[in-house]
């Protein structure tokens, strides 16, 4: 034993020195790829700037360039009022003021081109810069595992062989929930907003030159697409932390919730409740509800069903769930080996949440069969362990 423990102490001070390393080269990396995002973002700005200018002077070009137009052509026809000098300057004029307009418009689409570019590349170096802020993360949880006493080392190796380290997992879902929630706001309220904006700057074009009719019509239209922006604020809000659960209760949220579900999957849903529903603690509803939501959402990502069922039974002491559907399934004997190769991890995440309410977890499943998990939670758990 002191021979293996002289072993694992060699090799644990051996990973703590590449550890230490890397973790010094990462943190330079996200430096630079910081400084990077911040160069692009004040490129940006300044061309967003100069291309906001750019389209300013086209406009005024072309207003002047129709009314040079217009000049010409008066002279060109009274030749009584007009000398050859004049109709001489007036063209020259035209002309001179066409340049500029063509020379503007090619400025104008080269700064667009230019802003995309800048925009592509700001959106890459940001998620390079949350992968190594995630990363970096994860090398200070395990240094700080390996670092600790030999003796306790061994204790945690011993320990976690099944569960791994819960303190990784556990930063591992924030960063993930943390992804997900800027995803949602990036791909839904902001590209929404971004729009909004671009439309307000052409209604501004349009009463310049004072075509309300249109004017009317994208006003009708921006205020669409603010409802639109306030409904998607308000789906990334309740994904956050359902109002109605404090409100309302377990079960309404629940059927609002699988009525969404269904709406926005197009699978076949159906929610039942047994026994005499009551309230229990704001912790409990909430993990219940996280449940659930964890469940459907492993079904309609891994098993592509067409039905899914959740049931819920209130009984004296305890609280049964069932989440089940008809897709692919897979075998059960083989979930412990697919969790360790990162699958499944919804599944094994939902095991452990239920474990950590003292309850436990049933997965019943054959491939191409279905999938069905049956959960049970004592709700006479004392305060202090919730």
């Amino acid at each position: 034993m002191d021979f293996q423990a002289d072993v694992i102490d060699r090799v644990i001070k051996n990973a703590i020195q590449v550890m230490e390393k890397s973790k010094y080269q990462m943190f330079e990396v996200l430096d630079s790829a910081r400084s990077e995002l911040i160069n692009l973002n004040q490129e940006l700005q300044a061309v967003l700037k100069e291309t906001a200018e750019t389209i300013e002077k086209v406009d005024q070009l072309e207003m002047n360039y129709r009314r040079s137009r217009i000049r010409l052509t008066e002279v060109s026809r009274d030749f009584v009022r007009y000398t050859e000098e004049d109709i001489k300057t007036a063209y020259e004029k035209a002309t001179q003021l066409q340049l500029d307009l063509m020379i503007y418009r090619e400025k104008e689409m080269y700064l667009k081109a230019r802003r995309d570019d800048l925009q592509k590349r700001a959106k890459s170096v940001e998620a390079s810069v949350e992968r190594a802020e995630t990363i970096g993360s994860q090398m200070g949880v395990v240094l700080e595992y390996l670092s600790g006493e030999l003796g306790q080392v061994t204790r945690i190796i011993e320990s976690a062989k099944n569960r791994q380290l819960i303190g990784l997992k556990i930063i591992l879902a924030q960063e993930e929930e943390r992804k997900r929630i800027s995803r949602e706001i990036h791909d839904g309220p902001a590209q929404l907003l971004a729009h909004l904006v671009l439309r307000t700057e052409i209604v501004e074009r349009m009463i310049a030159k004072q075509e309300f009719k249109m004017v009317q019509d994208e006003i009708i239209d921006l205020k669409r697409q603010v409802r639109s922006s306030l409904e998607e604020m308000r789906k990334v809000i309740f994904n956050l932390r359902p109002m109605a659960l404090d409100d309302l209760g377990l079960i309404p949220t629940l059927r609002k919730y699988v009525q969404d579900f269904e709406e926005k999957t197009k699978i076949r849903a159906i929610f039942e409740t047994r026994g005499k529903e009551h309230r229990l603690s704001s912790a409990m509803e909430a993990a219940i509800y996280r449940l659930i939501q964890e469940g459907l959402t492993n079904a309609a990502k891994h098993a592509y069903p067409t039905h899914v069922l959740v049931e819920i039974t209130y009984q004296a002491q305890l609280v049964k769930i069932v989440v089940q559907d008809n897709g692919l399934g897979f075998k059960p004997e083989l979930f412990e080996q697919k969790g360790k190769d990162h699958n499944h991890f919804g599944l094994i995440g939902m095991r452990e949440r239920v474990e950590l309410l003292e309850g436990r977890m049933e997965i019943e499943s054959a491939e191409n069969q279905g999938t069905k998990i049956v959960i049970h939670i004592p709700t006479n758990v004392e305060k202090g362990k919730e």
